[in-house]
């Protein structure tokens, strides 16, 4: 299966179906905030039964038993990614993990658990003088990796631009989610950290999400051919 994850930023789920129905083989994607609030888990189900692979990107974060009884639930869906945020902290994570295995159907085959460091769309000037984290934002998802692996998250939500570092200071097998991915001559939009798929190659990034470059190119099914070729060399 492909490590270019389409995300299926739609409204509804005739968009998203009319959208996959482009596509010939089964393909990994994302399904996010909007379109899940929108139609809820049947929305899960179906995609799942049309073959392909699913990363559910929901980024739980709440107190502990809170994070816990969502993943429980959200493991019943059958999905093979699933995020939550790290500055919940390590007990929240444990937690959450736990509530995924109790949940599973097949506690052997447990989704990957992921967790989102600092969003796309968060500059350092945002990081220092909104947030109030002094640290760079390569240093502040160095030490949310870090955490997020002590707890027993395989791995993480980051830019390219953060990628290598993870790898070189969390271990190799350490996993690297990268969206904010654009083709060279797409725009950025409300993304601040954005790459390439080759860049993102270089970087050694284990996946990438890509979302508009591919739902609103004119032959999404050739564009998502073309950014798998730049990422993955295939």
């Amino acid at each position: 299966m492909s490590r270019t994850i389409i995300a299926l930023d739609f409204e509804n789920k005739q968009q998203t179906l009319e959208f996959l129905d482009k596509f010939k083989t089964p393909i990994y994607v994302k399904i996010g905030m909007e379109l899940f609030y929108k139609e809820g888990p049947s929305i899960v189900k179906e995609i799942k039964a049309r073959g392909h692979k699913i990363f559910l990107d929901l980024k739980v974060c709440d107190i502990p038993n809170t994070a816990k009884g969502a993943f429980k639930s959200l493991a019943s869906l059958d999905i093979d990614m699933i995020n939550l945020h790290i500055y919940g902290g390590s007990q929240m994570i444990q937690q959450a993990i736990q509530g995924l295995k109790e949940g599973s159907k097949d506690p052997s085959k447990l989704p990957l658990a992921i967790g989102v460091t600092i969003l796309t769309s968060i500059s350092e000037d945002i990081l220092h003088n909104e947030i109030g984290i002094d640290k760079s934002i390569q240093q502040t998802a160095i030490d949310f990796a870090k955490l997020g692996k002590s707890a027993g998250l395989v791995g993480v939500v980051c830019s390219a631009f953060e990628a290598k570092k993870i790898h070189e200071e969390v271990g190799k097998d350490f996993i690297t989610v990268c969206p904010g991915i654009r083709l060279a001559s797409n725009s950025n939009n409300d993304q601040k950290r954005v790459a390439t798929p080759s860049f993102a190659r270089l970087e050694g990034c284990d996946y990438i999400v890509v979302g508009r470059s591919i739902t609103k190119a004119d032959d999404p099914y050739q564009a998502y051919l073309d950014i798998k070729k730049e990422f993955e060399g295939e």
